[in-house]
């Protein structure tokens, strides 16, 4: 896959392959012209190459018709995957999967990234096994390689419980020793300080090495994580991010007119589980970040396709809800005929859909995910601990850092402040809001609502005024040195509704 998924994983491998002195070419489709996962013409590029065997990462356990095509041209293939697949798998020389049907590992959670590090494990044992391991090449120690293994699981949103907490957690203290050269080259291009986190890896780190996939070329973020040259290091990531300041402003535009039209169309219902939406021309290396934008907007689950008419085709990416599981309802709608490829898993989905069966497919899936939605219900923001301004300072955020690495399964801690006022109000750049919390003795906390402008949240704060009750996360304030600390907004209550 082009994702941060698939590079972590691709570079792990070469690394493995690399040790044992065999350098591995990389295939990664471009997303505009193959589209996802593996293809009859990619596959017959690469046998024309001379290559006997494919290992296809973070993609593959849905490619039934390309892997059989692999077979009649004398290619072997072998799958390692982390997305839902069907009952019987592909005619593959062998399939490795934690969701397959019937698998016992228990280990369903990982992403791409971590079922690789499990492999090379395995590779480790069968290589001792026929002693391929001597004293000039001693057996590599697969844990050197844990920081690429916690950039795919924390950029796939994966649940962090488990082994997979471990090995998340594992990584970023790998990572912050900064030996990968690639990774160290993309800290110091986005401008990051400190140990690496969880947030280094998802809003630093992800998106440039995303940019490549999304809008350039899709090979450069698994040729930065697996080159050991720094200088080559720099190159590329100087042009990932460039490239993601390109995408940044694809994306806007998209979002703008993804939201034009679900305000002005007759098919937008905000009484319906799920918001399908299409247009003509949107960039399809974008669409599932403003599937993401969208669905924190609606709160609730968003598929968004993008047409190219030429082609008769229009491609789609999808983003959940916690509870709804989204890619087996996409899984569904592909074996029901609505789709001509799709697949994913609980809170993230791509597709492949004839424009016409665009409304047969919004119709399918509220079917489908109205009893899922229901069942959820309400978002409610779950409160952890309740604060003033006057207690909140660097130390406490410190002390609570200590339950990290925070994602989906292992949750920030969520703190509520009570009868706060809001002060210095400003709209920012971005539909961002920045104010102060003014605490009933007039201790101030500084704090921010990302892209809340044009939403009931932010129309909330910046109306001032009275006393509010906020919800929201601590967060490191270091601007200009200043080791402070402050408020990401999540929720905003009038007391006298409560």
């Amino acid at each position: 896959d082009y994702d941060v998924d698939g590079a972590t994983s691709a570079a792990q491998l070469v690394r493995w392959f690399r040790h044992m002195g065999v350098e591995l070419p990389i295939y990664i489709p471009d997303r505009l012209t193959e589209g996802y996962g593996p293809s009859p013409a990619a596959f017959k590029t690469i046998r024309d190459t001379g290559a006997e065997l494919v290992v296809t990462l973070d993609c593959g356990a849905a490619a039934y018709d390309a892997i059989a095509s692999a077979a009649t041209i004398g290619l072997e293939v072998v799958v390692i995957d982390h997305h839902l697949m069907r009952e019987d798998p592909p005619a593959a020389a062998a399939v490795v999967n934690p969701n397959r049907p019937g698998c016992r590992s228990g280990q369903g959670v990982l992403a791409a990234a971590g079922v690789t590090f499990v492999l090379l494990t395995a590779l480790n044992r069968e290589a001792r096994k026929r002693g391929l391991f001597t004293d000039d090449r001693p057996q590599p120690d697969p844990r050197q390689w844990l920081d690429l293994v916690a950039m795919g699981e924390v950029c796939d949103v994966t649940q962090l419980v488990g082994f997979n907490r471990a090995l998340t957690m594992l990584g970023l203290r790998t990572m912050s020793q900064w030996g990968n050269p690639g990774l160290k080259a993309l800290f110091e291009v986005g401008k990051g300080s400190g140990p690496a986190s969880v947030f280094h890896a998802g809003f630093i780190l992800g998106p440039r090495i995303n940019a490549g996939g999304r809008i350039g070329r899709s090979d450069l973020g698994a040729r930065l994580l697996s080159t050991d040259d720094p200088e080559e290091a720099r190159m590329l990531a100087e042009e990932l991010d460039a490239l993601n300041t390109e995408r940044k402003a694809v994306e806007a535009g998209v979002v703008e007119e993804a939201a034009a039209v679900l305000e002005r169309g007759s098919n937008f219902n905000p009484d319906a589980p799920v918001i399908v939406v299409a247009g003509e021309g949107w960039h399809p290396g974008v669409i599932g970040i403003v599937a993401g934008r969208l669905r924190e907007r609606y709160r609730k689950p968003v598929v968004v396709v993008g047409i190219d008419r030429a082609a008769n085709v229009g491609k789609g990416s999808g983003r959940s809800q916690p509870g709804v599981n989204l890619g087996a309802a996409i899984q569904a709608a592909f074996e029901q005929g609505l789709l001509m490829s799709g697949g994913g898993h609980a809170m993230a989905a791509g597709l492949s859909i004839r424009p016409d069966s665009i409304p047969e497919l919004r119709a399918f899936l509220e079917e489908r995910l109205a009893g899922e939605m229901e069942a959820v219900g309400p978002e409610a923001v779950e409160i952890d601990a309740l604060v003033q301004p006057r207690g909140v300072d660097r130390a406490l955020y410190e002390d609570f850092q200590r339950l990290a690495p925070f994602g989906p399964g292992n949750p920030e801690p969520m703190f509520a402040l009570t009868g706060v006022r809001a002060d210095r109000v400003m709209a920012l750049k971005g539909g961002h809001v920045k104010l102060d919390l003014v605490g009933p003795t007039g201790e101030r906390l500084k704090a921010i609502s990302w892209r809340s402008a044009e939403t009931d949240l932010g129309r909330r704060l910046l109306s001032g005024g009275g006393a509010l009750h906020v919800a929201g996360k601590l967060k490191p304030d270091d601007y200009n040195g200043r080791n402070g600390v402050q408020l990401e907004i999540e929720d905003a209550a009038d007391p006298r509704a409560c």
